[in-house]
């Protein structure tokens, strides 16, 4: 018996030592990261105007009371509360009323309940002052709540404002509840995510939507396949913009594992993304919107082939230049990538104009990439061309010959009487005159060929 009663003991003891660790694990567990909402009031002299059951003000302080005590027992989420239009008659002032706090949504509905429409619509300085109401310190999703009838005349630009503003990173998402039945949202839709509020009822269901969706997070499993569905291996570069404001929210690079599985991205919900594919040239995907709580699938297909440049097969103790080329879009002037002889490059199915960068410069136009194929291109071997001048000292130049046109080369060195020069195959014109020399009968011309692979020797000899 004492055998057992000194069993059951040491028993009772270990899980009482297992339920305090478990207690201490659970305390030691790290805090979820906070949502800060910052609530933006209109309360100028148009607010008083009447809307459904009553004034547009009494409508939103029933409608806000009513909503901010669903909230208020929610310890992830943190409201403030800045006003503007109602610090004196016909002024444009605006005031963080409220500080984020942990405790504060009592201070908020006693201060919703006092407002008065007093003054004029600034949404743009409101909003502007915005960034300072939020915490530097502890990590959080920061959004703003705007609230506003916006019919009056506003100061500032206000889709300048919300790009500072969204350029500052300290912003996820900005919303715009727009009560009353004045078209005013081609005027604010600049400034964030604008929700046209008809009634009372859809008042409070937008309020709940925003808060709902600001505490969740979008899964996105990103798939690249071929045309024919196959998945692609290569790593590509990726970044998601924000459709509206064009600043970048997110980059990561593109990869699947060994069992051709994809990774799982976690993007926030609150944004519509501009997804870029950093293929050349890059693959857009405009105003994607991932769905919040839910693993969203994007499946994306790319048609793509490879480029590669080689030199043509020649037997020569030449060491072969690395002529860097220069590739476009066709039609298109702006540089899309500059690739080195020898390297293979993918780029989206298409046609394309080639710069190869010898001397003279080689164009290589209507390059058809197509997908899921290689295509590789010969450019000539260039020649070698022994230049021997006067020994008194020349200037000059040397032409291309085409057609009868002229095309400049190059200058020739007047320090040296000797050059040595790779040229592409071709026909050429020197063209050379003493520097002491002012007159034309003093200039000497003569045409030479150059061909691939081989050398050529010009003498150009002194006049007597």
């Amino acid at each position: 018996m004492k055998r057992l009663l000194s069993i059951l003991l040491l028993v009772a003891l270990a899980l009482s030592a297992g339920a305090q660790s478990s207690r201490n694990k659970k305390a030691a567990a790290p805090s979820a990261e906070k949502t800060r909402v910052l609530l933006i009031l209109d309360c100028s002299n148009s607010m008083w105007d009447r809307w459904q059951s009553d004034a547009k003000i009494k409508v939103t302080q029933k409608v806000l009371l009513k909503f901010l005590d669903s909230v208020a027992n929610q310890p992830e989420i943190e409201v403030a509360l800045r006003v503007f239009g109602h610090l004196n008659r016909n002024a444009y002032g605006t005031k963080l009323e409220v500080p984020f706090d942990a405790n504060n949504n009592y201070r908020i509905q006693s201060k919703i309940k006092t407002l008065v429409p007093n003054g004029g619509c600034t949404i743009s300085t409101a909003l502007e002052n915005s960034l300072n109401d939020f915490p530097l310190s502890g990590a959080s999703r920061n959004i703003i709540l705007i609230i506003t009838d916006g019919i009056d005349d506003c100061d500032g630009n206000i889709c300048q404002v919300a790009r500072q503003v969204q350029m500052s990173g300290v912003i996820v998402q900005t919303f715009i509840l727009g009560i009353g039945n004045d078209p005013f949202k081609s005027d604010l839709d600049c400034a964030g995510k604008f929700t046209p509020v008809a009634n009372e009822e859809q008042y409070t269901q937008t309020l709940y939507d925003i808060f709902k969706i600001s505490e969740q997070e979008a899964r996105v499993v990103i798939r690249v396949n071929d045309e024919e569905g196959h998945l692609y291996e290569n790593e590509t570069p990726i970044a998601f913009y924000d459709n509206q404001t064009g600043v970048v929210k997110y980059s990561t690079l593109y990869a699947v594992d060994d069992h051709y599985e994809a990774d799982t991205l976690i993007l926030d919900p609150l944004v519509n993304y501009d997804v870029v594919f950093f293929t050349h040239p890059a693959t857009t995907f405009k105003n994607k919107q991932f769905t919040a709580g839910a693993i969203n699938t994007f499946n994306v297909t790319l048609e793509q082939g490879n480029l590669r440049l080689r030199h043509e097969s020649l037997r020569t103790n030449m060491q072969l230049p690395q002529y860097s080329v220069i590739v476009h879009e066709q039609g298109h002037s702006e540089v899309l990538n500059v690739q080195a002889m020898g390297e293979q490059v993918t780029y989206r199915a298409g046609d394309y104009d080639l710069e190869v960068l010898s001397t003279p410069p080689l164009r290589l136009e209507g390059i058809t990439i197509q997908n899921a194929s290689n295509t590789d291109l010969t450019i000539p071997m260039p020649g070698i061309v022994n230049l021997a001048k006067p020994k008194v000292i020349t200037s000059g130049a040397i032409f291309q010959l085409n057609e009868g046109q002229l095309s400049w080369v190059c200058n020739l060195d007047a320090s040296h009487s000797t050059e040595r020069l790779l040229l592409m195959p071709g026909e050429y014109q020197v063209v050379i005159k003493p520097m002491a020399s002012t007159q034309y009968s003093s200039v000497q011309v003569q045409r030479f060929k150059v061909e691939a692979g081989e050398t050529t020797n010009v003498y150009i000899s002194a006049q007597n």
